[in-house]
């Protein structure tokens, strides 16, 4: 562990030796399967990580232009790029700088055919389809739940529209496990499965935890294989999360102290701003060396500066009073905490530092004012 009295707070740390802990583990997948796993940016685009990640996963997948952008400039890999819809003032810049381009649906495809025909480099484009099967339980994370505008039913599949297409992309789950894939590809191919005989590609998307402890490593290369070698075609795993999984911390410090019915702690970090996730999805952050509520001597409510009333990150337990200059150590903040941060109130944005393998702490950017006053 990093010495957390050396950074400036707020701030976001992450571990390489995390990192390629679990790019080991990917390697391992893709060695055992043949497939080919790329880097969500959307999860984690800290891209003073990419030439390490780069020397094991096989490229990047885009939301968008920026994202693609971003791939290309700084990842030697594919690029590849979905998004539910495109304008041709991207999809212009995009045939410039992408491999893999998945449209919404087969009228998306015939919209802008015509560009990628006229490009000069070889792209393979794809469908995005819906299987209208996932499990996820969070309706803001699930991408197959009712009226979802992110891929294509089979009602509204029109095989007419697809000649030039090489594969079909899936996106079903959200941080779960290789047994949630195993029972949603009969799904897929109750509903797509004629179509993947025709491809030269399937992608099965992100939400694979391939890096938890947990995850069934086996199952998931028994999925993979049994697509691969049923319709002979290359499978794309595109995880972000576990690309950095519990490899990043974000380090705060307590700025007050009050009391209103029990005890609270103000801190320098927000939950609104620099882990929305918190708010969003919800969910409460470990912090090391903390408990349960009421579990350990002193409880109090960890809240942010922000004028937002509902700026809090949770209720923690302490083995001492906490102070002012304390120091606070947030657990898995390198995926969708950059990606996904704000300058709300006028929040400065936290540092950003790389521990190397060697064990030197490295600042790798620091934000001011006038990252603030740029956005305006």
């Amino acid at each position: 562990m990093f010495d957390i009295s050396k950074v400036k707070t707020p701030c976001y740390v992450v571990d390489e030796a995390k990192l390629l802990k679990n790019l080991t583990i990917l390697d391992n997948v893709m060695e055992k399967t043949g497939c080919k796993i790329l880097l969500a940016q959307k999860a984690f685009s800290m891209y003073s990580t990419y030439p390490m990640i780069s020397q094991h996963l096989k490229g990047t997948t885009a939301s968008g232009l920026y994202e693609a952008k971003l791939g290309r400039e700084e990842f030697d890999g594919e690029v590849h790029v979905y998004s539910p819809a495109y304008t041709e003032k991207d999809m212009n810049e995009l045939v410039q700088i992408c491999d893999h381009i998945v449209f919404n649906s087969p009228k998306q495809w015939q919209k802008f055919k015509g560009i990628v025909e006229k490009s000069d480099r070889k792209i393979s484009c794809g469908i995005r389809c819906n299987p209208e099967y996932s499990e996820i339980e969070t309706d803001i994370y699930n991408p197959c739940f009712k009226n979802s505008r992110l891929g294509t039913t089979l009602d509204n599949f029109d095989d007419s529209l697809i000649d030039g297409i090489d594969g079909l992309h899936f996106h079903t789950m959200c941080e779960q496990g290789s047994d949630v894939l195993k029972r949603t590809i009969p799904h897929i191919e109750e509903k797509f499965g004629k179509y993947l005989y025709n491809m030269k590609w399937i992608n099965l998307g992100g939400g694979h935890h391939i890096t938890r402890d947990d995850y069934d490593l086996d199952t998931l290369i028994e999925c993979v294989n049994y697509l691969h070698d049923k319709y002979d075609v290359q499978v794309y795993l595109e995880p972000g999360e576990a690309v950095a999984l519990n490899a990043g911390y974000l380090v705060s410090e307590v700025i007050d102290t009050a009391k209103n019915g029990m005890d609270l702690a103000i801190l320098d970090a927000s939950a609104a701003c620099h882990m929305p996730d918190v708010l969003e999805m919800p969910y409460r952050p470990n912090i090391i060396g903390s408990g349960q509520a009421d579990e350990k001597a002193y409880t109090y409510r960890l809240g942010g500066p922000t004028c937002l009333a509902g700026d809090i990150i949770g209720d923690y337990s302490f083995d001492e009073p906490l102070k002012e200059g304390d120091r606070l150590v947030f657990c898995d903040m390198a995926i969708y905490s950059m990606c996904k941060n704000n300058t709300f109130n006028g929040m400065p944005l936290p540092s950003i530092y790389l521990q190397k393998l060697d064990g030197e702490l490295e600042l790798i950017k620091e934000f001011g004012y006038d990252d603030f006053k740029m956005r305006l």
